[in-house]
């Protein structure tokens, strides 16, 4: 005997079941934390449902679904910034983006939290990452349009400052720089101070590729670090030489990387 089909019912139970089988399979994938096998399986779920008559609603929750898990894809789960592959894949194509290029280029700026090795073995971990999420928040602020904070590894953050001329990104990044070091820190421990040391090179013309401008921004940053810490190092386009940004540039020795 048949079965009967009521008006805006699903009309292919088989593609409906798997669907609502896939959608089971990503939420027990997010919880585990595996986004984007959760992101690929809602993917494939979206797809059979779009080829259903009815089932609107469910197609519009499982989109939605669909959004958050590609979202959280992206996302590093402890400071909520951008992660690395989603740093790799978005600065590529700002490099390759003609509009970028032509107009004042893409500044990169990696920063590190100094001495934070210290903070773990005295405060404990726990402790550590309740210091990089706040962190994260300085640093995150007043970035210009389309600019975004990515944790690159352990204590170390890529600032991405797209249509940012190399001055414009040191200022930025000086600011960035001195909030860090004037947060109250103490709110979390009266002993606690926390500084960074930032690099920043800056992708225009010629500079094309992810790699070579990530590690130019690593190298500077190095710089920062050997020169003292608490800085912005930069290099200057007419000479080539390593400067420091704000009150680190009256310091005697600045490092010259090789």
């Amino acid at each position: 005997m048949g079965t009967t089909t009521m008006p805006g019912e699903v009309t292919r139970p088989g593609s409906a079941g798997a669907a609502a089988r896939l959608v089971e399979a990503a939420d027990e994938l997010a919880a585990d934390g595996s986004y984007e096998q959760a992101y690929r399986h809602l993917r494939t779920a979206v797809r059979l449902l779009s080829s259903l008559t009815g089932g609107v609603d469910e197609l519009d929750r499982l989109r939605r679904e669909y959004a958050e898990a590609r979202e959280q894809s992206r996302r590093d789960s402890l400071t909520s910034s951008y992660n690395r592959r989603y740093l790799d894949e978005h600065l590529a194509a700002l490099l390759d983006d003609r509009t970028v290029r032509s107009s004042a280029g893409v500044s990169v700026a990696f920063v590190d939290a100094d001495h934070f090795k210290q903070v773990n073995d005295r405060f404990g971990h726990r402790f550590g990452d309740r210091v990089l999420q706040c962190l994260v928040d300085e640093l995150a602020l007043d970035l210009p349009p389309g600019g975004f904070c990515a944790r690159y590894g352990g204590e170390e953050f890529a600032l991405v400052l797209p249509g940012c001329d190399i001055a414009s990104a040191v200022r930025t990044c000086e600011a960035a720089r001195h909030r860090v070091d004037s947060h109250d820190w103490a709110a979390l421990d009266p002993a606690l101070r926390v500084t960074v040391s930032i690099g920043v090179a800056h992708g225009v013309g010629p500079v094309t590729d992810v790699e070579q401008l990530v590690d130019a921004a690593d190298t500077l940053l190095y710089a920062a670090k050997h020169s003292g810490r608490n800085a912005v190092a930069y290099r200057d386009e007419q000479t080539g030489l390593v400067r420091l940004a704000g009150a680190a540039a009256a310091r005697r020795s600045i490092v010259q990387p090789a």
